[in-house]
């Protein structure tokens, strides 16, 4: 059963990668050596691969995607766990000016 092999070792992976993926949405943007950090400028995206294929292209480029720089600038993504869309958010924010 060479297919289940290939399969489980694929689920190992994308396991292997969640765990990664969590460690780097910890990064704390007042610690971080801005010098491991990549420009997201130099990633380049082949829009002819898959979606699949595009994500981890731009996380092996990007090497943290949820810390990286911006013309120079250290940017912190991070993600609420909440059912309020960005945009009602907005919407809020523009209610509140």
């Amino acid at each position: 059963m060479k297919g289940a092999g290939t399969m489980a070792k694929k689920q190992t992976e994308q396991e292997t990668l969640a765990e990664r993926l969590k460690r780097m949405a910890q990064t704390d943007i007042r610690t971080v050596d801005k010098n491991t950090l990549v420009e997201r400028s130099t990633v380049k995206l082949d829009p002819a691969m898959s979606r699949e294929e595009r994500i981890l292209s731009f996380i092996e480029q990007i090497k943290n995607p949820y810390c990286y720089l911006d013309d120079g600038v250290v940017v912190k993504v991070s993600f609420m766990d909440t059912d309020v869309t960005l945009e009602e958010r907005l919407e809020e924010y523009v209610r509140n000016l």
